[in-house]
């Protein structure tokens, strides 16, 4: 795997690790009862977004080494994946 492949699964990981992330304890102004003037009451009253980026920097990174891992030791080619969804 090369460099640039390695940067790519990556961030591939880390933003859909984040799009599984995102949901998880979020709390309407609706539900706060804090609505601003201008935004809809299901927009978030307090995202905590730094301390989202760090769980799901403390997932997607040992989910890396186990993928990045497959991947450079063989255990699953593209030849394996290729031979499984074969039309026959």
């Amino acid at each position: 795997m090369s460099p640039m492949s390695a940067i790519a699964l990556y961030f591939v990981i880390w933003f859909m690790t984040m799009f599984l992330i995102l949901p998880f304890r979020l709390q309407t102004q609706g539900e706060a009862g804090e609505v601003v003037p201008g935004t809809p009451s299901s927009a978030p009253s307090d995202v905590q977004m730094w301390r989202k980026i760090k769980l799901v920097t403390y997932i997607a990174t040992p989910a890396f080494v186990v993928i990045a891992g497959i991947i450079i030791s063989e255990i699953i080619t593209y030849e394996m994946i290729e031979s499984l969804t074969r039309r026959p």
